[in-house]
């Protein structure tokens, strides 16, 4: 069935987002300089020094976390009943969790950055960074809101174009002449 309307040979893929495509070599080139450096300091230090490096960066990590975590989760949940984005006055708790996951996973790279996010000047450094792109994010989406995203249907086809379409629904203006019966048991 044909609607008439021109179609292309020419189908461009949809342009995936840069950081999706690298995501996966990130986090291999992560793991493996992770398991390099620590297999050098266990080389230079002995594997116990190692492990119990690793175990005093995990309870670190947990002690960070159950601070700074309550902290964390209730700014968040006041900013969310507000309306708006977590205050920058008490904003350094969400990366101070991140900071503490950080020294909880095992390795010493993470270690490093996780305890550089507990510093507060870098803290304000990345959320100033962090809230100025998240801002310019926001501005450059599409208007609408959230619930207006659960109207667009998209249909792939399978030769790879993507139809867009909105959902209408058609209600009834007026309801069953027919009662159902009540449910019992």
């Amino acid at each position: 069935m044909t609607t008439g309307a021109p179609t292309s040979a020419y189908s461009p893929r949809p342009r995936r987002f840069r950081p999706r495509r690298l995501l996966p070599l990130g986090i291999a080139v992560w793991l493996v300089l992770e398991i390099w450096l620590l297999t050098v300091v266990a080389g230079a230090a002995g594997g116990f020094t190692v492990f119990l490096l690793l175990l005093a960066a995990f309870v670190c990590g947990a002690v960070v976390i159950k601070r700074a975590g309550r902290r964390a989760f209730q700014n968040l949940n006041e900013a969310l009943q507000r309306g708006g984005a977590p205050s920058s006055r008490r904003g350094g708790n969400g990366l101070m969790m991140l900071g503490g996951l950080l020294l909880m996973i095992p390795g010493m790279i993470s270690d490093v950055v996780g305890l550089l996010l507990l510093i507060p000047p870098v803290q304000r450094a990345v959320g100033r960074y962090t809230e100025r792109t998240v801002d310019r994010r926001l501005r450059e989406a599409a208007p609408g809101t959230l619930g207006e995203a659960f109207q667009q249907a998209r249909i792939r086809r399978p030769d790879g174009k993507v139809v867009q379409g909105e959902v209408i629904r058609d209600e009834p203006t007026e309801p069953p002449s027919e009662q159902r019966p009540p449910l019992t048991r």
